[in-house]
């Protein structure tokens, strides 16, 4: 791994706060509903559990795991499910949670693969979006923070799966090499 420090970008309070945000617009959207929370593993659990508890209608839960990545930092623009739904989605009212959308080519491939399931309603919630970087169009139903084309760990985001556990969004900074190494 290469030397690197992460600098916070958005804090804890932030992010607690926007979250209770979009749980009460959520609850406002979805009145007289029941929500089934489908999130994206493995960096979307710790936003989709903080967002579940602020949500004031009944949800019910279910996760994916997709990979477009390989061991790079960017989307190869392949999607591979790792993991596939429990449960069928017929006929509910589905938010998708993610933790962060950049190209928008691996949301563009879920939400089309969902919609021929057929649920009553889709919609897309994500705690970071980067439009800077967007190849696919994506509409995002729901957004936290809008980020610069930056690194971002922490909130379940990590960097070579560690900082997930970070309580803050921090970008990651990487130090030059010094010289005479």
């Amino acid at each position: 791994m290469e030397k690197h420090h992460v600098e916070e970008l958005i804090s804890e309070e932030a992010v607690n706060a926007r979250i209770k945000e979009i749980g009460a617009q959520i609850t406002k959207d979805y009145e007289g509903k029941t929500i089934h929370l489908i999130c994206v593993l493995k960096g979307g659990s710790f936003f989709m559990c903080e967002l579940a508890k602020r949500i004031d209608r009944p949800v019910s839960l279910d996760f994916m795991s997709v990979s477009s990545y390989g061991g790079d930092t960017k989307s190869s623009g392949v999607v591979r499910i790792v993991k596939d739904l429990d449960e069928a989605i017929e006929g509910k009212d589905v938010l998708v949670v993610e933790d962060i959308i950049d190209s928008g080519r691996t949301l563009s491939y879920l939400l089309s693969m969902l919609r021929d399931r057929k649920p009553a309603s889709l919609k897309l919630c994500t705690l970071l979006d980067k439009p800077s970087r967007r190849v696919v169009d994506v509409t995002v139903d729901y957004t936290g923070f809008e980020i610069p084309d930056t690194f971002v760990v922490g909130y379940g985001l990590d960097y070579d799966q560690i900082y997930r556990n970070l309580p803050y969004i921090g970008h990651v900074v990487f130090d030059p090499e010094e010289k005479g190494e």
